[in-house]
């Protein structure tokens, strides 16, 4: 009994250890802002991407409806707590904070107080609804601006893998299944195998998308093709802003199911040589690709520091599809490609500011690409 009790403390002193080195580890504090510091913070400089709080690629969507946004601001006017902010001090981006978890809700917060978001579907003080910020009383304009937010603002002492392993474990909670995984159960079909076993398996697709292993596992690449698909046919401008983007992209792979769906019982590797449609379409992929990997030096990056953001993917993929579908034979040099990827004017509207998939900022996006393509590019001549 004695020997027993001996190997239990012994494993005890070496759990105890194990907890005090991986405390160490995580290092962070806790800070309270006030809602009108924190949006200065995130909006100030961000059209440089300069911004002192500011939103990781992975993050760059701006997926809250108005409805959801409302209930935010209905929340704090009322004095409800708001769930913790998460930060983190970067020492690879000139110690600038980035957000971890509550970009939905800062980016909220901004659209409020600079009159982009008009209050609706507010249950409870149902006399908010069509108002904007600007709108209200100098009283409460004045109250909502010093309420206090607590945020958990991690060190730049904590590793990458620290980092990443707290956003798994802040998320875990409502593990629900991503847009593209929950396609992938529900909308099965010819469109779907081809953009899973054939576009997703290219390998410069795949050179060209930096991603990691966990938005990777969540079917991100898979997500960035059919936005290509979907953007490229030219219906942006179509789609409702009450739906939004997701369930466009819902109808789209639907009706594209259904339209080769006469390839059903044939093997994914006959599907290029038996519908020429569909070959068209791995063509203007693949085209899109090598004119990418020829001009764009981090390829769907920005630099070599960041991941693929979507907002940067459909300007760059799609921008580029409808240049070289009017000129064929562009050509045009890094040099010049990097001077207005990295110009304010280009910033400025893949900031991800706000209102990141209405129509209006799609179109702007792919346009400034696909129209500097063509006017710094020059047409190669035919031999």
């Amino acid at each position: 009994m004695e020997f027993y009790y001996r190997i239990i403390m012994v494993n005890i002193e070496k759990v105890e250890e194990q907890i005090q080195k991986e405390q160490r580890i995580i290092d962070f504090d806790t800070r309270e802002f006030t809602i009108e510091y924190i949006v200065d913070k995130y909006l100030k400089r961000i059209d440089e991407d300069k911004n002192d709080i500011y939103v990781p690629d992975y993050q760059r969507e701006f997926v809250w409806d108005y409805v959801r946004q409302s209930k935010l601001i209905e929340s704090i006017i009322l004095g409800l707590p708001i769930p913790l902010i998460f930060l983190a001090e970067n020492a690879d981006n000139e110690n600038r904070l980035e957000i971890v978890d509550g970009s939905q809700r800062i980016r909220t917060l901004a659209a409020f107080l600079k009159d982009e978001l008009i209050l609706v579907g507010l249950e409870k003080l149902d006399r908010l609804n069509g108002y904007k910020f600007s709108e209200l009383s100098d009283a409460r304009k004045r109250k909502f601006k010093n309420t206090p937010l607590r945020m958990i603002v991690l060190s730049n002492k904590s590793t990458d893998e620290i980092r990443n392993e707290i956003f798994e474990r802040i998320n875990r909670g409502s593990d629900l299944l991503q847009a593209m995984e929950k396609r992938k159960g529900i909308y099965k079909g010819v469109f779907s195998n081809f953009i899973y076993e054939i576009c997703a398996k290219n390998k410069l697709f795949d050179q060209l998308t930096k991603i990691d292993n966990r938005q990777s596992k969540r079917q991100e690449k898979e997500e960035l093709i059919l936005r290509f698909f979907a953007l490229k046919d030219g219906r942006y401008e179509n789609f409702l802003k009450s739906k939004g983007i997701a369930s466009y992209l819902d109808e789209y792979l639907d009706k594209k199911n259904k339209e080769f769906e006469f390839l059903k019982d044939d093997k994914v590797e006959d599907y290029l040589k038996k519908s020429i449609k569909l070959e068209q379409y791995y063509k203007d992929f693949t085209s899109m690709l090598e004119l990418v990997n020829k001009y764009f030096e981090y390829g769907f990056s920005k630099n070599v520091r960041h991941q693929v953001s979507r907002i940067y993917f459909e300007a760059v993929s799609v921008g580029s599809y409808m240049a070289l579908k009017e000129k064929p034979n562009l050509k045009t040099t890094k040099q010049e490609v990097s001077a207005w990827i990295n110009s304010t004017d280009f910033k400025s509207i893949i900031s991800g500011k706000y209102r990141t998939h209405i129509p209006d900022r799609i179109k702007e996006r792919i346009l400034f690409v696909k129209d500097k393509l063509i006017s710094n590019g020059r047409t190669e001549k035919r031999i």
